[in-house]
Protein backbone atom coordinates (compact mmCIF):
# COMPACT_ATOMS: atom_id res chain seq x y z
CA UNK A 1 0.00 0.00 0.00
CA UNK A 2 0.89 3.46 -0.74
CA UNK A 3 1.00 6.21 1.62
CA UNK A 4 1.00 9.63 0.89
CA UNK A 5 1.12 11.91 4.21
CA UNK A 6 1.94 15.95 4.76
CA UNK A 7 5.43 16.07 4.25
CA UNK A 8 6.63 16.36 7.89
CA UNK A 9 10.30 17.85 7.41
CA UNK A 10 11.33 16.71 10.88
CA UNK A 11 10.15 13.65 11.60
CA UNK A 12 11.04 10.35 9.96
CA UNK A 13 7.60 8.93 7.84
CA UNK A 14 6.90 5.63 6.06
CA UNK A 15 5.89 6.16 2.46
CA UNK A 16 4.79 2.46 1.79
CA UNK A 17 4.61 -0.79 2.53
CA UNK A 18 4.09 -4.37 1.77
CA UNK A 19 4.60 -7.66 3.57
CA UNK A 20 7.95 -8.22 2.59
CA UNK A 21 9.76 -4.44 2.71
CA UNK A 22 8.59 -0.91 4.34
CA UNK A 23 9.62 2.64 2.71
CA UNK A 24 10.56 4.96 4.88
CA UNK A 25 11.25 8.26 2.68
CA UNK A 26 13.14 7.29 -0.06
CA UNK A 27 14.59 3.84 1.31
CA UNK A 28 13.06 0.54 1.34
CA UNK A 29 14.02 -1.73 3.70
CA UNK A 30 13.74 -5.89 3.57
CA UNK A 31 14.84 -6.29 7.06
CA UNK A 32 13.30 -5.39 10.42
CA UNK A 33 13.92 -1.95 11.53
CA UNK A 34 13.38 0.37 14.29
CA UNK A 35 12.26 3.24 13.28
CA UNK A 36 12.07 6.49 15.76
CA UNK A 37 10.13 9.43 15.48
CA UNK A 38 13.75 11.48 14.80
CA UNK A 39 16.79 10.47 14.34
CA UNK A 40 18.59 7.32 12.00
CA UNK A 41 16.20 4.71 11.17
CA UNK A 42 18.73 1.54 11.91
CA UNK A 43 18.19 -2.13 10.89
CA UNK A 44 16.59 -4.12 14.47
CA UNK A 45 19.32 -6.99 14.38
CA UNK A 46 17.98 -10.05 14.10
CA UNK A 47 14.80 -9.72 14.76
CA UNK A 48 12.25 -12.16 13.88
CA UNK A 49 9.08 -12.90 16.30
CA UNK A 50 10.68 -16.73 17.29
CA UNK A 51 14.29 -15.08 18.48
CA UNK A 52 12.92 -12.21 20.62
CA UNK A 53 14.12 -11.36 24.03
CA UNK A 54 14.41 -8.26 26.16
CA UNK A 55 17.51 -7.39 24.86
CA UNK A 56 15.34 -6.15 21.76
CA UNK A 57 13.43 -3.99 23.48
CA UNK A 58 15.99 -2.86 25.61
CA UNK A 59 17.37 -1.05 22.40
CA UNK A 60 14.00 0.89 21.98
CA UNK A 61 13.65 1.79 25.69
CA UNK A 62 16.96 3.16 25.29
CA UNK A 63 15.67 5.63 22.45
CA UNK A 64 13.04 7.18 25.34
CA UNK A 65 10.17 7.30 22.98
CA UNK A 66 6.77 7.83 24.92
CA UNK A 67 5.03 4.73 23.04
CA UNK A 68 6.63 2.00 21.05
CA UNK A 69 4.15 0.78 18.18
CA UNK A 70 5.25 -3.14 18.00
CA UNK A 71 4.81 -4.63 14.45
CA UNK A 72 4.65 -7.97 14.59
CA UNK A 73 4.44 -8.99 10.77
CA UNK A 74 1.86 -10.12 8.62
CA UNK A 75 0.14 -11.65 11.93
CA UNK A 76 -0.92 -10.50 15.16
CA UNK A 77 1.75 -11.95 17.62
CA UNK A 78 2.08 -10.80 21.09
CA UNK A 79 5.50 -10.17 22.38
CA UNK A 80 6.03 -12.15 26.15
CA UNK A 81 5.26 -9.94 29.35
CA UNK A 82 9.26 -10.31 30.40
CA UNK A 83 10.50 -9.12 27.08
CA UNK A 84 8.89 -5.76 27.81
CA UNK A 85 10.61 -5.48 30.85
CA UNK A 86 13.17 -2.66 29.80
CA UNK A 87 9.66 -0.82 28.38
CA UNK A 88 7.90 -0.59 31.98
CA UNK A 89 10.75 0.06 34.05
CA UNK A 90 11.18 3.46 32.07
CA UNK A 91 6.97 3.40 32.08
CA UNK A 92 6.93 3.50 28.07
CA UNK A 93 3.85 2.98 26.53
CA UNK A 94 4.06 -0.05 23.94
CA UNK A 95 1.14 -1.15 21.67
CA UNK A 96 1.54 -4.38 19.54
CA UNK A 97 -0.27 -4.46 16.11
CA UNK A 98 0.34 -6.69 13.06
CA UNK A 99 3.27 -4.57 10.67
CA UNK A 100 0.81 -2.70 8.39
CA UNK A 101 -1.67 -1.54 10.86
CA UNK A 102 1.83 -0.09 12.76
CA UNK A 103 2.98 1.81 9.52
CA UNK A 104 -0.77 3.56 9.55
CA UNK A 105 -0.49 4.50 13.49
CA UNK A 106 3.02 5.92 12.78
CA UNK A 107 2.58 7.94 10.37
CA UNK A 108 -0.55 9.57 12.54
CA UNK A 109 1.16 9.85 15.66
CA UNK A 110 4.23 11.48 14.20
CA UNK A 111 1.64 13.94 12.68
CA UNK A 112 0.48 14.71 16.30
CA UNK A 113 3.93 15.67 17.30
CA UNK A 114 4.30 12.04 18.95
CA UNK A 115 7.71 10.82 20.34
CA UNK A 116 6.96 7.58 18.95
CA UNK A 117 8.92 4.43 17.95
CA UNK A 118 7.86 1.93 15.27
CA UNK A 119 9.75 -1.38 15.80
CA UNK A 120 8.61 -3.24 12.73
CA UNK A 121 9.25 -7.17 12.09
CA UNK A 122 9.15 -8.02 8.21
CA UNK A 123 8.18 -11.13 7.19
CA UNK A 124 10.82 -12.47 4.80
CA UNK A 125 9.58 -13.13 0.88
Amino acid sequence: MKLQPDRIAVANVISGYTRSSVQIGERTWRDSVVLPWQGDVTPWHGARFDVLGPQHFEVLAALGPELVLFGSGSALRFPRPEWLRPLIERRIGFETMDTAAACRTYNLLVAEGRSVIAALLIDPP
